[in-house]
């Protein structure tokens, strides 16, 4: 039976697009259905917009530390901004990647279509458009649906005084006092923004430490160098079990073992960053016997949807969704596997090549295993980890731009060397962190890592360094 095209992917996110894009390179005649804005997460409420506040609070908080600037020999005078002018920075951005995706799947000649779109059985979609009810069918389809903002029972959000990220990137006001609830990354992207522009900011983390998700050591540090010498207080072991819009917004805490009320904050602002969570409902998936996982698509390493552990024929899902990493870059590499399988070039994803950064100033980044999940693998496969560190208060470029905070950190197996993972806190770390991640995914061993040369001076000395030392541990 001929099918109206080779491939349909519900989303135009970052993920969807890069799939596209990949798709009509393989010969594959493409049609995109997106629900709302064209983009998805990333260009629209993301990575992009939130890069660009982070772009333009950073000149504001470097240009106030005169002592900094006058140790390099610059001499500043008082520093101003223009809040809503930094707004429109940001939103202009957004404008300019989203006609850009829109402007490359045009000249592809991929069908973009508007509307909601749901399974309705095998190689079939019925998309809900402003026109009314289409049935189109595909020979693949891939759901790339993405996220939204997680807000936990007992939040009540308003948009203005408690809001989640997809307000909070529009900055439309710079509350004196705000809470952040959750310290992720966007917690503490939207901490550094904040207190650049003169904020006072309360974190709260119902986990017993703040940045659970990062290496033990990162996170120690990056407490000392973002979070202490600034205005920002600190909470953890507690939960925002309620929170009320208003002037001022009130916030019950509760101890997260107990449960009992610890602390009532009043607080001019609420920015809830609590995680994220899949958009995958209602999207007719039980049409085909696929059961959702705590709202996550099940699929396996080829990006092929599970029903009951077994692949869906012709059906694929990637991004957020699938709950595997919820990183946008990640997502485009999901698509582009799930295009290499259905044009019978068997690929899987390897995750643990896929790095991560949270583009504070300084950055953080990582790649690959945390040391205690290094010592987990370890123990269950028999080898030992060893650790290397090196520090940018080594490194000739750091010390020459006047920012030598910061360290680095490998994970790697003692038998073979084998770079388990690395750990990045400093300036331009997620630049620094592609070059381990191309280590990881040819799973090479700091032995060899070890003899590649770097140029001097530059800041990728600061692996070069932790390589050396690994192979001479």
């Amino acid at each position: 039976m001929a099918h109206d095209y080779d491939l349909v992917i519900v989303g135009a996110g970052v993920g969807g697009h890069g799939a596209a894009l990949h798709a009509v390179d393989c010969g594959l005649k493409t049609a995109i259905v997106e629900a709302a804005d064209m983009g998805g997460t990333c260009v629209n409420r993301g990575c992009i917009p939130s890069k660009a506040l982070l772009a333009a609070s950073g000149r504001v908080r470097e240009l106030q530390q005169t002592d900094h600037l006058k140790a390099l020999g610059v001499d500043v005078g008082d520093v101003s901004f223009d809040r809503a002018a930094i707004a429109q920075h940001a939103q202009n951005l957004v404008n300019k990647q989203r006609e850009g995706l829109i402007g490359s799947l045009k000249r592809l000649n991929v069908d973009v279509i508007q509307g909601h779109a749901k399974v309705a059985g095998a190689q079939k979609l019925i998309v809900s458009t402003p026109e009314g009810e289409k049935t189109i069918t595909a020979e693949n389809i891939i759901l790339a649906p993405g996220s939204i903002p997680f807000v936990p029972p007992g939040v009540q959000v308003d948009g203005k005084t408690v809001f989640t990220s997809d307000d909070a990137i529009k900055l439309e006001s710079l509350p004196p006092w705000i809470a952040i609830v959750g310290s992720g990354y966007i917690g503490l992207e939207f901490s550094d923004v904040y207190t650049a522009l003169g904020c006072e900011v309360t974190m709260i983390e119902g986990l017993d430490q703040l940045m659970p998700g990062f290496d033990p050591d990162i996170a120690k540090l990056a407490q000392r160098i973002l979070i202490t010498p600034r205005d920002v207080e600190t909470k953890v072991g507690v939960f925002a079990a309620k929170v009320t819009p208003g002037s001022p917004v009130t916030i019950e805490l509760i101890d997260a073992k107990t449960k009992e009320l610890v602390d009532v904050l009043e607080v001019d602002a609420c920015l809830v960053a609590a995680g994220r969570v899949p958009a995958a409902n209602d999207m007719g998936l039980e049409s085909v016997g696929v059961e959702l996982n705590r709202g996550f698509i099940p699929v396996n390493d080829k990006m092929q949807v599970l029903s009951d552990g077994k692949p869906v024929p012709h059906l694929w899902a990637i991004g957020d969704a699938t709950g595997k990493m919820m990183l946008a870059h990640a997502a485009s590499a999901q698509g582009i596997i799930a295009i290499e399988n259905m044009c019978g070039r068997t690929r899987e994803i390897d995750y643990r090549s896929i790095p991560a950064a949270a583009f504070t100033h300084p950055e953080i980044s990582f790649v690959g295993l945390t040391e205690p999940q290094a010592k987990d693998l370890a123990k269950a496969e028999g080898f030992e980890v060893a650790v290397a560190r090196t520090y940018f208060k080594g490194n000739a470029k750091a010390l020459a731009e006047g920012e030598a905070e910061g360290i680095a950190k490998i994970v790697f197996r003692k038998d073979n060397g084998e770079l388990l993972g690395v750990h990045i806190i400093g300036i331009h770390a997620a630049d620094l962190i592609q070059e381990a991640a191309n280590a990881i995914a040819k799973r090479e061993s700091v032995n060899t890592l070890a003899f590649l040369v770097h140029t001097h001076p530059t800041l990728s000395e600061i692996l070069d360094e932790a390589y050396k030392r690994a192979a001479a541990h």
